[in-house]
Formats: structure tokens, sequence, C-alpha cells
């Protein structure tokens, strides 16, 4: 299987300041690329534990006695680490979005390039396919999804556009999908993509599971231990800044009588971190990665 080149590897592994003695989470296996580098940082009494809930990864497996693979999603992060006796751990690293191996396999339903059922899944053993997400959907939620989750222009004719078309042949094919989008873009709009992203994001739930990451991170995280995060939109790099810089997911971190800010990570990276122009020629799907770094404050 083909999976994309680790993004950022070597600044990832930097801001994750691993210890030989460590244990670390790599909440999106994929491939293993980042979870290769890891493991080759750590020493004899190091662990590494990695999540990933699409089956296709378990054929990645690292075949290495400090390497645990929990096959399910990362929104489950903090009761696999206490079934995997690890209730605190050094560091976790998430690289979000869709895999390569996602995308060029067209039967799952990601990609605008080739045909396939309109599935969008991360596990496709799982939850609604995009096919049956749409077969619910009714307008407003597909206007609003649309219009927050890709930022679709006209995001009420787009929506309209889709559900007439489906209403009088239902779309179960990505080609259907293109196809009934195709007249609704204005000219420059990158239509496709966007509309995708968007059923993509519902589909999985992505923002809701991010959110539940962030949240549960903080609190397995050791005092001094790092939480590095790999994002390709904005909707994703907004919630991980406002969560690393105030600690929560909306609003402003609490302050103590001082006036102190009652805030539970030190930022390491004050400005996002982005791929070089020579990473991006040899891996274009970094093109739009930003990471983030932050690290545990001990409790105060």
């Amino acid at each position: 299987m083909t999976y994309h080149n680790p993004v950022l590897l070597q600044e990832s592994l930097d801001l994750l300041n691993l210890r030989p003695e460590g244990t670390y989470v790599d909440v999106t296996f994929g491939g293993g690329g980042h979870s290769r580098a890891i493991l080759e940082r750590l020493g004899p009494q190091g662990r590494l534990i990695a999540f990933d809930q699409d089956p296709d990864a378990a054929a990645n497996a690292l075949d290495d006695p400090r390497f645990t693979l929990v096959p399910h999603n990362f929104e489950h992060l903090r009761r696999f680490l206490k079934l995997h006796r690890a209730p605190l751990v050094d560091g976790i690293l998430a690289d979000l979005g869709v895999s390569s191996h996602q995308f060029d396999v067209f039967d799952r339903g990601f990609s605008i390039r080739g045909d396939g059922p309109l599935d969008m899944r991360m596990n496709p053993r799982l939850g609604q396919s995009a096919a049956e997400w749409l077969n619910e959907v009714d307008e407003l939620t597909l206007v609003r999804t649309l219009a927050v989750y890709g930022e679709v222009d006209r995001p009420k004719r787009v929506a309209q556009g889709i559900l007439a078309a489906h209403t009088t042949s239902p779309i179960t094919r990505t080609q259907q999908l293109l196809d009934v989008i195709e007249p609704l873009g204005t000219r420059g709009e990158k239509l496709f993509a966007k509309v995708f992203q968007a059923l993509r994001i519902a589909v999985n739930r992505e923002m809701e599971v991010l959110e539940q990451l962030l949240e549960s991170g903080k609190d397995v995280l050791a005092p001094g231990g790092r939480f590095v995060v790999i994002s390709y939109h904005s909707l994703e790099d907004r919630r991980v800044k406002l969560f690393f810089r105030e600690g929560q997911l909306e609003g402003e971190a609490p302050r103590d009588s001082f006036g102190n800010r009652l805030v539970p990570f030190n930022l390491i990276t004050r400005k996002a971190q982005v791929p070089s122009v020579e990473e991006i020629h040899l891996n274009p799907r970094a093109r739009s990665a930003k990471l983030r770094a932050a690290e545990r404050r001990s409790e105060l």
C-alpha cells in the first residue's frame, strides 16, 4: 500500500522533545512513517502507542515489542491509554487529514480524480457513508455543512442543486456528485475539493473528534509532555491554535484572583510552522500543512 511521506517529520520529532525512556502516542498511524521515526529515537524502555481506525493501516503495524497499534478512532484516546496501562504519556502527535493511500484508492470515495462509491468513511466498517448521509440530510444542514466545513461560495445554491439531483437519481458514486456540482460553481472556485472536504468532515465527525482529542490530550499528558498537531485546513488549525493558547475550545482562559491566566499549556510554537519549499516539491501533500506544539504545564 502506498502511503504519503510523513509531513514535517524532523520538525515534529524535534518538537516532541523525545526522551528515550518516554511513552508517546501517534494518534494517526497511517503508513507508520512518523511512528517508525519515533521508535528509532526511543530506548529499550521507551514505548509508542498508535491509533488508526482505518482497517488498511493494520498492514503497516510495526514488529517491535515497544509498539502497540490500537485499531480505533483517537476520540477514544483516554479509554484505550488506561486499558494499555499508560494513563499519562510524554507526548502526543496528530497528523490530521486524509492519507495519500485513502485518496489513491478510488473505492474509498475520497478522491475527485477517479470514480468510486461515494463512501468517504475513515473506517468503512462503521457509520454512514457519504451517500447514505446525503440520503437523509435536510437542506439547512447541508447548507451549513458546505458553508462551514467547505467554505463554499453560495452554499445554498450548491446544496439545492445536490438535493434536487439526488431526489431524481440517488447520488451513490463520486463521479455522479462531480457531474452534479460542476455547473454550480463560480469561476475560479475549487468547488469539487470544497464540497468533498465538507462531506468528508461531516461523515467522519472530524471537528467533533478533534475537539475530543484536544480535551483528552490535555488530561493524559504528563507535566512537561508535548502535544504536536499537524493540520491541513483553517478549521482544524483555528481550533488547535485556540486550544493551545487558552486551554479550552471557546473563549478566553479563566484568571485567578490576581489576574493570572490559568492555562494548561506553554506554547512552543508562537506561529505555525510550515513545510519548506523543498519538502513541498518532494511531497505536494505537505503544501497546506501547519504544525503547532504546546507543552503541558505542571498543575497549578
